[in-house]
């Protein structure tokens, strides 16, 4: 074995890797919330999961990947921990189908024509063909992600021919037939399998060398099976490494990962080499070919998934012995892992700010029932802890956001979502600071035994019902999209500005009058300013959520636009809320 074959190796590995991470990241883009979708059945049915697992496994063509997907998206708080095991069976079966696509490689074509089209090495070439004319000739970004996944595809064939070709030559090398014989111990076999996919982070890879070293015609099915079965386990390395730093849940699953594939491989030792030191297999010391390799990664994996699948309660056990709990706080955080799969990221940040907003709206509703009514010391300080919770979500959501745009491409759905999220986001943390704000002035009213007069608790009971209301189509928007009802909200807002610039007014000459003193002015008007600000960061909201569903409202003006558009249906609202709020006929 000279030097040029090494590096013909390593070279034909190196595409072979580079084309397998282009071809799955395309397929995911390719995908957008479609997996996403499918994780979110994965719930108290197992074999539902068995089944999604594997389906997204085949999409994205790394089971590596689907186990960091899990682990993210555990600590995360998206799924609990016993959902994922029967993923994670279901990602061991669909992760052989590349080891099958692989084995196209070893057709006999002769003359056929249809067989040599089968070959990887021949369609793969077509593939790029196609591939390079949707990147380079369509405007269409989903298009784009297609052809980059068939030249990620073609590259990867590209290296598995060049792996293959570098060991054409080594069919008569005496003493690479002879380092090869040693993995016939079932024990260094594993560990050679373990060590080298633990490496490449991937057993797709492994396998994929595996197969291109079978065409000299020295591995035997003596040597090949403990290989693969230490590639199974060598695979763990990437969730290994992925479970530095996540809660304990999250550790969790990848020691389930971790389990599920040591204890295969050793029942697999125990079980097959024991009938085989009694009643040898005759099959053991004939050479193996790339369809052989695929057909016992396939069985290995499929068995193990029948043997253990019912036993996934004492997994979880297992995995909870190991990983002892604890009274860390196990508060839900975007895991960056979960950046992997963008949409689905995407997808994870919409329902964190789905939390976000019901803080919002209960931080509000609190604060203006305390206003109206008693002040309550554990109510004041409940809704002083959700700011302060809120405040946590906009900083972590934003921060997540942003990186996810900065380091991921996002196809134009995502990055309207993301978007979306990123303007919304301010105006949730504003109306809570201002729901804040109102709790702090039900403070200072009971601390100094302030009472308003009859009429300004008369005009504050007003303002308050129209404000809960402006809010209210906020929130009802954001969650359910725009709608006509929604543009109900800009008249609304109107009569909510003018209510404050009206009862200002009539409380300056309340404190002309000596009705009210000063100190009461104080607090009215701050009481008025917040309520003003939440109507206008509820109208911005909606104004957000327009622009988003609105195809003609894509200019920078929408703003503008969304409220100062005038038409008959909004000059009767806002007759309507004028008689409603300020009793104006």
């Amino acid at each position: 074995m000279d030097i040029f074959v090494i590096i013909n190796l390593l070279g034909g590995l190196a595409f072979f890797m580079y084309g397998m991470h282009v071809l799955s990241e395309s397929l995911k883009k390719t995908a957008g919330g479609k997996l996403e979708k499918l994780l979110r059945k994965a719930t108290d049915n197992p074999f539902k999961g068995l089944a999604i697992g594997a389906v997204i496994t085949i999409a994205i063509q790394s089971s590596s990947a689907m186990t960091v997907m899990l682990v993210g998206f555990v600590n995360s708080g998206i799924m609990e921990l016993g959902q994922t095991i029967g993923v994670i069976f279901g990602s061991d079966v669909g992760t052989t189908l590349t080891a099958w696509i692989l084995s196209l490689s070893g057709i006999d074509s002769q003359n056929n024509i249809a067989l040599q089209l089968l070959q990887p090495k021949n369609f793969s070439l077509i593939f790029a063909l196609i591939g390079m004319i949707l990147l380079s000739a369509c405007k269409s970004q989903r298009k784009k992600d297609i052809g980059l996944m068939l030249l990620g595809f073609a590259v990867l064939m590209t290296g598995m021919t060049m792996m293959s070709g570098s060991m054409s030559g080594l069919k008569e090398d005496e003493g690479f037939t002879n380092l090869l014989l040693k993995f016939d111990n079932p024990i260094l076999g594993v560990l050679a399998g373990t060590l080298v996919t633990g490496v490449i982070q991937s057993s797709a890879a492994s396998i994929g060398i595996l197969q291109s070293m079978s065409t000299t015609g020295a591995i035997t099915w003596g040597v090949a099976i403990p290989i693969i079965m230490g590639a199974n386990i060598g695979t763990c390395a990437t969730a290994i490494l992925s479970s530095f730093g996540v809660n304990r849940n999250a550790k969790r699953v990848t020691v389930i990962h971790v389990a599920i594939k040591v204890i295969g491989t050793i029942l697999w030792l125990v079980i097959f080499y024991g009938v085989n030191a009694v009643h040898p297999f005759g099959f053991m010391g004939k050479t193996i070919n790339f369809v052989g390799i695929a057909l016992f990664h396939t069985i290995f994996n499929a068995v193990n998934t029948i043997v253990m699948f019912p036993f996934q309660k004492q997994l979880e056990k297992l995995a909870r012995f190991i990983v002892k709990d604890s009274e860390e706080d196990n508060e839900f955080q975007l895991d960056e892992r979960i950046m992997l799969t963008p949409s689905i990221a995407i997808n994870e940040c919409s329902i964190i700010m789905t939390k976000m907003v019901n803080r919002v709206e209960e931080g509000l509703n609190k604060s203006t029932e305390m206003l109206l009514g008693e002040f309550d010391r554990e109510t004041y300080d409940f809704i002083a802890a959700n700011e302060d919770k809120i405040d946590s979500y906009e900083d972590h959501i934003g921060a997540f956001l942003m990186k996810l745009s900065a380091t991921q491409h996002l196809s134009e759905m995502d990055k309207n979502k993301s978007s979306k999220m990123l303007q919304a986001i301010g105006e949730f943390e504003r109306i809570a600071d201002h729901a804040s704000y109102m709790s702090k002035s039900a403070e200072e009213l009971k601390s100094k035994s302030i009472q308003f007069s009859p009429k300004a608790q008369e005009e504050l009971e007003s303002l308050i019902a129209a404000v809960r209301e402006v809010y209210s189509m906020a929130i009802k928007c954001y969650r359910e999209g725009y709608s006509e009802e929604t543009a109900d909200i800009v008249p609304l807002r109107i009569v909510v500005s003018e209510m404050c610039d009206a009862f200002k007014a009539t409380h300056v000459e309340r404190l002309s009058e000596g009705i009210c003193t000063a100190e009461q002015g104080f607090v009215f008007n701050d009481l008025l300013y917040s309520c003003g600000r939440i109507a206008d960061h509820s109208t911005n909201i909606a104004a957000i959520v327009y622009r988003f569903n609105a195809a003609n409202a894509v200019s920078g003006s929408y703003m503008h636009d969304f409220k100062q558009h005038r038409d008959k249906a909004r000059e009767r609202a806002y007759e309507h809320y004028m008689h409603k709020y300020m009793h104006v006929k």
